[in-house]
């Protein structure tokens, strides 16, 4: 007996897995806070409007326990509250708009330089496992899968700082700028 094959998901995200404040994981005017955003495109450079990206990182001191909190309910009616605005809790979900775009607001990871990314779109089997390393942490150097990689491969796992506190980081599904994606047994 050979396993059933994957069948093709979505786009059907919007319904139950967004929820109010997912890309906010740094407490309103934290002074530490950096914006991360970027583009989902496909093969043709297209935007794709209904994905659906999870990042999850170790808290600024490096704690990567996390805390509870990231969907409370509203006791009055019972739909999703969003975060409690003070806990970190290292995971966030965020879905792109009609042009492909997604912004996420955090505090910059201690112990590890990126966030880790996991992309769902409709067409993908599988989910995608990518990195996206901060331009100009301090751990950068010494991180051995980047280490690892070819540097057409580590190049694009990189943001692009646009403006202090404001990185930029494209996930390119397919093509010849494609993202390096990784692949976890």
């Amino acid at each position: 007996m050979h396993p059933t094959p994957s069948q093709t998901v979505g786009p059907f995200y919007g319904y139950a897995l967004p929820f109010p404040g997912g890309g906010d994981l740094a407490p309103p005017g934290h002074p530490d806070s950096i914006t991360v955003h970027g583009h989902v495109l496909d093969g043709a450079g297209e935007a794709v409007p209904d994905a659906l990206l999870e990042f999850w990182q170790p808290a600024p001191d490096g704690d990567r326990r996390g805390r509870p909190g990231s969907m409370r309910r509203d006791p009055v009616t019972g739909g999703f509250a969003g975060r409690n605005g003070t806990d970190f809790t290292g995971f966030a979900r965020v879905a792109t708009d009609a042009d492909g775009h997604w912004t996420l607001r955090t505090l910059p990871p201690g112990g590890a330089p990126y966030l880790a990314v996991c992309v769902f779109a409709r067409g993908l089997l599988h989910h995608l496992n990518t990195r996206a390393y901060l331009t100009g942490h301090p751990l950068s150097g010494v991180d051995r899968l980047l280490a690892s990689l070819a540097p057409e491969q580590r190049a694009g796992l990189h943001t692009r700082l646009e403006q202090p506190a404001l990185h930029r980081f494209d996930i390119r599904l397919q093509g010849e700028k494609e993202t390096t994606f990784l692949a976890f047994h």
